[in-house]
């Protein structure tokens, strides 16, 4: 595999190759998951209610457990954590597929397994997180995060939900439950497959809520992090409703689409998603990282303004294909800057921090969604939802100085540097837990 491309380059590692099976084989279940759930909640004669009550325990899941994941994270060896939410997601899934096909599945047990996956979701993304600078080296994280950023589209939003689809049309939809589960047993025997890496701290605190302090406590004094994640709350509260509440009235009410109109809107995102992150990965870290990725997200939602005054289907397709391009290649240097400059110690903590925060506003963007539109009407929320996020870059950036930061922090390391923690933050940012040096890999 030496004539990889830039992109690729991870891909040399065996360890990185069983996680990144693992990755995409758990994104895979949770596409397939999100179709079989909402029918098998129809097959039982539940309705709107049923499924909002469902999707509710998974989110709530995910909100509960995510803080704690990021803790364990950073005190237990990250495989052992994927390897139990891969079994956790199996044994869930498994029994109600198990009980749908036998005709004996009720709401309570599939509402249970909602909140299990939630639960699973919010423990894997702080572990995976932390545990892929010890399988490549510094010099890669930005292909690594790329490769997934292509693949999370693809499996998740694509290809799962369409095999879903398909499972459901020909079977049931206890045999796309039966697939997701075996889908995420295969993912438990990659991750089985890895050798267990030891956490990356010389002492462990007084206990999880102490740690999940200590991350809190580095996010603050920290600039760039504290600058970037307060930007990125408030775009999420800004943006996020109205992509998702109100695009689709934008499709109906300007365009006359329907169900599979804004079914292209989404794929349209999901595939600029899917080409950002593979033009990133492809390339180095930019050198100005920071002032990139804040631009690339403010910037980024200005075509949201279009859904506020066209007509033209194609015209929200293309914007949205623009949407996505611009997200996920912030969002990759994003995940690449946090496993170059957080100290190894505390990557699972603000990994989850990340998830948390983004998390958090979501449901409150969508609350305000529709009644801020009701206000100022369809074109006004768009053109906010367009137009407020590129001030707010600019001054995250202007009033944190972050041009100043990312010149005292380059990370504009060759891609032959040894596998390890990468460039961190001063030493004094350390705290005393984390502190010591990083073993070497085998």
């Amino acid at each position: 595999m030496a004539g990889l491309p830039r992109a690729l380059a991870p891909l040399r590692h065996r360890d990185y190759r069983l996680l990144a099976a693992s990755m995409g084989l758990s994104l895979l279940a949770q596409g397939l998951w999100t179709v079989a759930l909402v029918w098998q909640v129809v097959d039982l004669g539940g309705g709107p209610a049923a499924l909002s009550l469902a999707t509710a325990l998974s989110a709530g899941g995910m909100l509960a457990s995510t803080l704690l994941g990021g803790a364990l994270a950073d005190r237990v060896p990250q495989r052992r954590i994927l390897l139990g939410v891969a079994l956790l997601q199996t044994a869930a899934v498994g029994l109600v597929a198990v009980l749908s096909l036998a005709g004996a599945l009720a709401l309570g047990p599939l509402a249970a397994a909602a909140l299990a996956q939630g639960v699973a979701t919010g423990l894997y993304y702080p572990a995976y997180s932390a545990l892929v600078p010890s399988v490549v080296p510094a010099g890669d994280l930005l292909a690594a995060n790329g490769l997934e950023g292509v693949v999370r589209p693809a499996l998740a939003m694509a290809i799962g939900p369409a095999a879903g689809g398909v499972l459901v049309g020909a079977f049931s939809p206890g045999a796309a439950l039966l697939a997701t589960a075996l889908t995420s047993a295969v993912s438990a025997a990659c991750v089985a497959a890895l050798p267990t890496v030891p956490v990356r701290r010389d002492e462990v605190g007084s206990g999880l809520f102490a740690d999940v302090r200590e991350g809190v406590a580095y996010m603050v004094r920290t600039p760039w992090l504290l600058a970037t994640l307060l930007f990125a709350s408030l775009m999420v509260l800004v943006f996020i409703g109205p992509f998702e509440v109100l695009v689709p009235f934008a499709v109906r009410d300007r365009t006359g689409g329907g169900p599979t109109e804004h079914a292209w809107v989404l794929a349209a995102f999901g595939i600029g998603g899917a080409l950002g992150s593979a033009v990133v990965a492809s390339l180095r870290l930019p050198r100005r990282y920071l002032t990139v990725m804040n631009l690339l997200w403010g910037f980024g939602c200005v075509p949201m303004v279009v859904f506020g005054w066209t007509s033209s289907l194609w015209v929200m397709i293309a914007a949205a294909g623009v949407l996505g391009a611009a997200f996920e290649s912030s969002t990759v240097i994003w995940g690449t800057l946090l496993q170059r400059r957080v100290p190894p110690a505390l990557l699972g903590r603000v990994s989850s921090l990340d998830f948390f925060v983004s998390l958090a506003f979501m449901p409150l963007s969508m609350a305000l969604a529709g009644p801020v539109s009701e206000v100022v009407g369809l074109t006004g929320t768009f053109l906010l939802t367009g137009l407020v996020p590129p001030l707010l870059a600019i001054a995250a950036i202007l009033y944190w100085r972050l041009p100043a930061d990312e010149v005292a922090h380059p990370l504009d390391v060759p891609a032959e540097e040894p596998a390890g923690p990468g460039t961190v933050d001063e030493p004094e940012e350390l705290p005393t837990a984390g502190a010591g040096p990083w073993p070497p890999r085998a």
